[in-house]
């Protein structure tokens, strides 16, 4: 097992990089927005696409729309910042977050079609219709990507960002979930074994790597990862290797 903050090494063999763990936050659904001078910006959707755009679904009326209206430069500071919650019910859900921080610009209507489709295959949201009727799509071009977990802070190059891969187990996390309840149900039995009778042990999240636990002790919290023997190259191999853990000795 490893416990404690995260590893920054990006060649660690237990732990994602951290380009791929920044852009797995970066595909989740919880976004906010803030804008140079404009503050918490109205925002209907954001993403960053397989091929590496950040796009931005916002009102054709807001805040972010006028200021470009009116930028001399045609571009407006910003920063996107995306929250990685569990899907599991813990006391603090919040698992990390990134920030992605440039300057918002408009999209050419003759590209609009083309990253409206590129938009729905990586975060098919509602809002989609309403591009070109009540919604613009905008991209943020990017300047600095920041990744925060478990207290700590880490760089990641744009172009290390932007040339990563969501990771697909953690993607697919909750589905997975399903379908191995009772595997992990015993795993974490494990875990609650390892950890101390009265330490609370909590499926926290999956990734290629391993299985992810939040172990709630006398002293604190902490995260832990059980690793696979091999990272994963996608959701089919998930079964056997949590099989894998578990037969390691009597579940």
């Amino acid at each position: 097992m490893t416990a404690g903050s995260p590893d920054t090494s990006p060649g660690s063999p237990a732990h994602p990089p951290a380009a791929e763990r920044a852009r797995t936050v970066a595909a989740r659904p919880f976004c906010a927005l803030f804008g140079a001078g404009l503050g918490i910006c109205q925002l209907w959707g954001a993403t960053t696409t397989a091929k590496g755009d950040v796009l931005l679904v916002v009102p054709q009326d807001g805040a972010v729309m006028t200021a470009l209206r009116d930028s001399p430069l045609g571009d407006v500071p910003a920063r996107l910042t995306v929250t990685d919650r569990t899907p599991f019910p813990l006391r603090h859900p919040v698992r990390g977050l990134v920030q992605l921080s440039g300057w918002v610009t408009p999209v050419p209507v003759d590209h609009v079609p083309r990253l409206l489709l590129d938009f729905a295959d990586a975060y098919p949201c509602d809002s989609l219709f309403d591009v070109g009727l009540s919604a613009t799509l905008v991209r943020l071009d990017l300047a600095e990507v920041l990744l925060e977990e478990a207290g700590v802070s880490i760089d990641v190059e744009p172009d290390d960002f932007l040339a990563a891969r969501p990771d697909a187990i953690s993607t697919g996390e909750t589905e997975l979930m399903a379908a191995e309840c009772d595997a992990l149900s015993r795993l974490s039995g494990r875990v609650r074994h390892w950890a101390g009778r009265h330490d609370d042990v909590r499926l926290l999240g999956l990734d290629r790597f391993g299985v992810r636990f939040r172990v709630q002790s006398r002293n604190g919290c902490y995260d832990l990862r059980v690793p696979f023997e091999s990272s994963l190259d996608g959701p089919a191999r998930f079964s056997a290797a949590v099989a894998g853990l578990l037969s390691c000795g009597t579940a």
